[in-house]
């Protein structure tokens, strides 16, 4: 059930942003606290994870995404969407969580001391995992998790090819990969090829020397995640009968970001070979059945680096460079029972 509303001039720390454009644009500053919608909780943020998507929201690109998200400036103007934390209050509709229980998922505008997140987007936090560990699953091992099971039904003994293994997705799609018994190759720069051994890669591609679309070897399923490959080389390497999944936009200063997707799904009417493009949602089921794999230890989190909420700029500036192996996360200092209530002194929220 809900718990007494929120009085009036509570605030929290908070990463924001009052137009589009790169990292630049993101400050730290004071917020008012969130209140939860009767299918919503809001939670006490102990860490959030900083993905693609949370990016792309910063930048505005591809502009067509600013229909829902704001023409002129952000709709929301707290970044970030992966959170780990403890329930602190729910709403009136919500069953499967209570006050104190720690969860992971989505919450928009994480990056902040406090934030909300829809119940069908939250799971319980696997035990085997601190905050900063889960904080980097939901999103991008979700999307992961989607483009193999739902849209390239890979199988048991089929040939992978993984484009971007190194990032946040790619790294989950690695291991989920062989979880789900494939054999995989990841294409990566080569300063990144040992990482990407380690998550469980058969064979590990540079990017920058080797041509994945040579004919030496053939897949049945390539994940293209952010790749600029062409269609004709993504087929080259394809069998006849493979399946390419593009994930994520293509390239962020296009207006749609998937002109290369939509000429694929055109292409896909006439050819044997199939070009899907994935469209991620963000469920609970998903994030259950991570916590089962990463609960008995066949998944690990992929946790490059922690960064304060004062310093989530500079985060933001590393996934910019493409200097980030896996992901990173944002953590925020939550102030001293003393400095919280001279900061809130008409705050009800517990510490």
């Amino acid at each position: 059930m809900n718990t007494a509303p929120l009085r009036q001039g509570v605030s929290m720390k908070a990463v924001i942003q009052d137009k589009y454009g790169s990292s630049e644009v993101l400050r730290v500053a004071d917020f008012p606290v969130p209140e939860p919608g009767d299918h919503e909780v809001l939670i006490k943020v102990r860490a959030a994870g900083l993905d693609r998507c949370t990016e792309h929201l910063m930048t505005g690109k591809p502009y067509a995404m600013r229909l829902a998200t704001g023409l002129r400036r952000p709709k929301n103007p707290v970044s970030g969407r992966d959170v780990a934390g403890t329930v602190v209050k729910v709403g009136s509709a919500v069953t499967r969580f209570a006050p104190g229980d720690e969860v992971y998922g989505v919450a928009p505008g994480s990056f902040a001391e406090y934030a909300v997140g829809p119940e069908k987007k939250l799971a319980h936090k696997p035990s085997s995992l601190t905050f900063e560990q889960a904080a980097v699953v939901p999103i991008s091992a979700g999307t992961a998790l989607q483009a193999l099971r739902d849209v390239g039904k890979v199988q048991p003994g089929q040939q992978v090819l993984i484009i971007g293994a190194s990032g946040g997705v790619g790294s989950y799609a690695v291991q989920l990969a062989k979880i789900l018994g494939a054999q995989v190759t990841g294409v990566a720069s080569a300063s990144k090829a040992d990482f990407v051994r380690s998550l469980g890669a058969d064979h590990v591609l540079d990017y920058n020397r080797d041509d994945f679309a040579d004919v030496t070897r053939h897949y049945d399923l390539i994940l293209d995640i952010g790749g600029g490959s062409t269609l004709t080389r993504l087929r080259r390497a394809l069998k006849r009968r493979g399946t390419a999944v593009f994930v994520g936009s293509e390239n962020s200063g296009n207006i749609t970001g998937m002109g290369r997707q939509l000429r694929g799904a055109v292409v896909s009417l006439f050819v044997p070979q199939r070009l899907a493009l994935l469209m991620a949602k963000e469920r609970a089921s998903d994030y259950e059945q991570l916590t089962e794999h990463l609960q008995a230890g066949r998944l690990r989190a992929t946790l490059a680096d922690t960064y304060s909420l004062d310093r989530a700029k500079d985060a933001v500036t590393q996934l910019e460079e493409g200097k980030v192996r896996g992901k990173v996360v944002i953590v925020p200092s939550h102030p001293a029972v003393g400095e919280q209530t001279a900061r809130h002194a008409d705050s009800n929220l517990p510490s």
